[in-house]
């Protein structure tokens, strides 16, 4: 079931195999293909330990989280990014499924709004997301919106289930792990913040994120005029 979802450690396949798809195929892969194994541990929950299934969820959110922050491709971020959310189903499962469910289905709803904008716009690379501010500005402000969602960022709704899900282990006396779910959270957060910056506040071609050196030592070429009587 593992490697049916593509949580790690089988999820190797995951990137790549939606890097080849087309954005409508990576789309049914990323939700569509996980109701079914999320259904089955619904339904076995009550059967499986959460020792098996914490670290699994833990190395699901460092894997999601770490692979995401190197791509420029649009389809193996958001590849990683469903590991990590994954993760977070993963971990509480056995402890509150009813929550991880909620989790997933929340990650479902914003992820396919996120997937048809891109479709609607031919968007393949972080590089060709910021030619969308110029003809499409309202999608592009939905797609800001859908990225912090997914990020987790208050008040929009993909904080919910990872508050709820960090009250859980808390509850179940699971601090260590709820602390080490929060701060490997930030490995993601920083994809999806560039992406978001990317989005809303670079115009194309103005795609750097730090002033390089060469820019801060402009060519000046000093003209001298002779004055002759």
């Amino acid at each position: 079931l593992t490697m049916k979802m593509g949580a790690a450690p089988a999820h190797f396949w995951l990137p790549e195999v939606l890097q080849g798809s087309t954005l409508t195929t990576t789309l049914l892969i990323t939700t569509w293909q996980k109701i079914a194994p999320i259904t089955l541990l619904y339904m076995i929950s009550n059967h499986i330990q959460s020792n098996i299934l914490l670290p699994i969820g833990l190395l699901s959110i460092l894997v999601g989280g770490w692979g995401g922050i190197n791509q420029t491709q649009l389809r193996k971020m958001m590849a990683y990014s469903s590991i990590a959310h994954l993760g977070w189903t993963m971990a509480v499962i056995s402890i509150a499924p009813n929550i991880a469910l909620t989790n997933i289905i929340i990650y479902m709803t914003v992820s396919t709004p996120f997937f048809l904008l891109l479709t609607s716009s031919s968007s393949k690379t972080l590089q060709t997301m910021t030619t969308t501010w110029a003809h499409a500005p309202t999608a592009t402000i939905i797609m800001m919106l859908l990225l912090l969602s997914m990020a987790g960022l208050p008040p929009l709704t993909g904080f919910t289930p990872k508050l709820l899900i960090l009250d859980k282990l808390v509850m179940h006396k699971l601090t260590p792990a709820a602390t080490t779910m929060a701060i490997l959270s930030l490995l993601s957060l920083t994809f999806y913040l560039r992406t978001t910056y990317l989005l809303a506040s670079t115009t194309s071609p103005t795609t750097t994120q730090s002033t390089t050196l060469w820019r801060l030592k402009p060519n000046y070429y000093q003209i001298t005029t002779i004055l002759t009587p």
